[in-house]
């Protein structure tokens, strides 16, 4: 969930697993290959030749929540597909990650079960604590920067983005550029998050942003919270989830979401010949940023499937994807350095200033039961 510049990410060595042992990057393991459920990296299932047979074996991957127009999913999962013939199942495209994290649980020890997830920070860290995730080391996993990968392996973000605010510039006369501008009586009935933030991370984001730009902190998103409830009672936010379809109908012209959504929006409208003219703003008043993290079902139905997925998303191809869709890849310091990075499509990025900071694991968990507990409440006018 982003504001400024991104963290750098630190360039590592190859590590040295316990379990298996390594001579150099990508070599293969010495010991005997696990079981692709058991395994904690591709050398630990035998190197990457291997787990790529036992995932086309497997023949499938069981995926939620993934929109095709979300951070590029649509080009990801055609081009997972087509590289290793593995079809992609996707359930409950526009999902949230609450959605996801139900799901692992529904449906444990079912084929139906999602092989890997892809959720917000808190999220994450809730669905490690409660165990539903396989510790897994992708290749890249050094060159994660450790603020944003859990140190067991459990989940690692991916990509990320800034809250920003969206318009349509066709049907608001002067687009808002700030949290404050939101407050404008010219603005009722307009404005909309992408979700209910108790179950969406980009509205739950949009919350925590709204904090920062109205006297709260990474320790307290009341402030947030209270904002929304203001916009409610004055009418100018809607109880309405702001999709591509809604913004085309006209029903939300203003949207709180991430800047790789709102910009790719914007693209697709223009491609499409809509008649939207939809920008975006990145509010200097509530700069707030953040990742989505990918993770393995603890108990996968495809478990070598799931983590070859795991490997395509964090290699370059996978990353360069996120990217031309506007998302910031984990590991776009890393491909920087080492010369992976597609610089065009870094290049159309929006330029922000500064250093983004990223709460704590023990900040996101207070905040999100804070929001869970008065979220409903307050916005209910």
């Amino acid at each position: 969930m982003p504001a400024p510049r991104l963290r750098t990410a630190s360039v590592a060595v190859c590590l040295a697993l316990a379990v298996v042992p390594l001579g150099a990057c990508g070599a293969e393991p010495t010991a005997a290959p696990r079981a692709p459920a058991a395994a904690t990296s591709a050398a630990d299932a035998g190197g990457m030749a291997a787990l790529t047979a036992a995932a086309r074996k497997e023949g499938a991957l069981n995926a939620i929540a993934l929109p095709r127009d979300w951070a590029n999913y649509g080009a990801l999962i055609d081009g997972f597909e087509k590289k290793y013939g593995i079809k992609v199942r996707v359930e409950n495209p526009e999902g949230s990650s609450q959605d996801e994290i139900t799901a692992l649980k529904e449906h444990r020890g079912g084929g139906r079960a999602p092989d890997v997830v892809d959720v917000g920070g808190s999220f994450a860290q809730s669905g490690a604590r409660q165990g539903l995730f396989a510790p897994y080391k992708v290749a890249a996993y050094d060159q994660i920067p450790e603020e944003q990968k859990d140190p067991r392996a459990r989940w690692y973000n991916n990509y990320g983005g800034y809250v920003s605010i969206g318009c349509d510039a066709k049907r608001v006369t002067t687009c808002p550029a700030t949290f404050a501008d939101l407050r404008k009586p010219e603005y009722k009935g307009q404005v909309a998050l992408n979700g209910d933030p108790t179950k969406s991370g980009s509205a739950f984001a949009g919350v925590y942003a709204a904090a920062l730009a109205n006297g709260g902190s990474f320790d307290d998103i009341q402030p947030g919270i209270d904002f929304f409830a203001e916009l409610a009672e004055s009418g100018n936010l809607i109880p309405v989830q702001s999709t591509p379809d809604t913004i085309a109908q006209g029903r939300t012209p203003i949207s709180i979401d991430w800047d790789f959504l709102n910009l790719g929006y914007a693209d697709e409208f223009r491609k499409k010949g809509a008649d939207v003219d939809w920008r975006t703003a990145i509010p200097f008043d509530g700069s707030f940023a953040e990742y989505y993290a990918n993770a393995v079902n603890k108990d996968a139905p495809h478990p070598a499937a799931a983590r070859l997925w795991q490997e395509y998303v964090f290699s370059p191809e996978g990353q360069n994807l996120r990217l031309g869709a506007y998302a910031r890849p984990v590991l776009m310091e890393a491909m920087k350095k080492d010369g992976t990075l597609d610089k065009a499509a870094a290049e159309k990025l929006p330029t922000v200033e500064g250093t983004p900071a990223f709460p704590t694991e023990a900040q996101t968990e207070k905040a999100r039961e804070t929001v869970n507990r008065n979220w409903a409440k307050a916005v209910s006018h």
